[in-house]
């Protein structure tokens, strides 16, 4: 049987992390387990053909005057995040990683810093969690109003990204991610977007089971790439970020007496606990 687009460049891309082909199948069982998924989840996170060559050139065309146009229009905004930034936390403004771009490539990403310098020295490349104790308090509006990204106009300007697009995952993460999903290393048949689909729809990776429904999310995408897909989620992101802003406004200007009633809470439930433990 001739193979499709989809399983060639896949082929090509396992190139790449020959560890995950000794990762997978560790045991008997792990096999089979892996082997039911993939089976299962091959309608799912099918991909059976390439975007069209010709959207492609006119999406990246469109892409990048839109990235000019708003990196012009938010540098003052962005210099003045990234000295509050570096004012307010030790360590550099901005940060950059090594993530996987169109056909498995590596670049670096930048953006804003929202942690504490070198926080993954000891742990290792981990996802960020709710409530994250390595987020600083300027770090947590960042994210909250998703300023953080907005250095990735540049890395849509290098031709590394797109607007429009999965999100981009870490090396180290792929090797695991890999051989547990079926087809995911598709994702990276398309450049990665600031924005997408899967981000608009669904929350921050946490665990396997998110990373399960965001690839499905992304290989629909590039399988529906077309206008009409990537204007509704441009028209989506322009609504949530303005929500995610004054979302963000409103807590910081509430967040620290909600810190107070939160505490008062606390303690008033260990203090009936400890009442509790004692009467038993």
């Amino acid at each position: 049987m001739e193979k499709t687009a989809t399983e060639e460049a896949l082929d090509e891309l396992a190139l790449l992390d020959p560890a995950a082909d000794s990762q997978s199948g560790t045991s008997v069982a792990q096999g089979k387990a892996s082997a039911k998924r993939s089976d299962r989840g091959r309608h799912v996170f099918a991909c059976e053909a390439p975007p069209s060559r010709k959207y492609m050139v006119v999406k990246t065309c469109v892409e990048w005057v839109i990235a000019a146009i708003l990196l012009a229009l938010t540098s003052p905004l962005l210099l003045f995040l990234a000295g509050l930034v570096k004012l307010t936390s030790p360590g550099p403004a901005f940060y950059s990683q090594t993530r996987l771009g169109l056909g498995g490539r590596p670049y670096r990403i930048h953006k804003l810093r929202t942690m504490t310098h070198n926080c993954e020295a000891k742990t290792g490349p981990v996802w960020a969690t709710p409530n994250d104790s390595r987020i600083t308090p300027i770090g947590k509006i960042l994210r909250d109003t998703h300023l953080d990204e907005l250095p990735q106009l540049w890395n849509v300007l290098r031709g590394e990204m797109s607007l429009i697009g999965p999100r981009p995952e870490r090396p180290e993460i792929v090797r695991r991610l890999d051989a547990a999903i079926p087809n995911y290393r598709a994702r990276v048949l398309v450049r990665p977007g600031v924005t997408g689909l899967a981000q608009m729809r669904l929350p921050a990776d946490s665990d396997l089971d998110a990373v399960h429904r965001k690839v499905a999310h992304d290989l629909y995408y590039v399988r529906e790439l077309g206008p009409m897909l990537d204007l509704r989620i441009a028209l989506s992101t322009v609504f949530y970020f303005a929500a995610a802003a004054a979302n963000g406004v409103c807590r910081s200007l509430v967040g620290s007496y909600g810190k107070t009633v939160d505490e008062a809470l606390a303690a008033e439930e260990a203090t009936e606990e400890s009442a509790g433990q004692e009467a038993a």
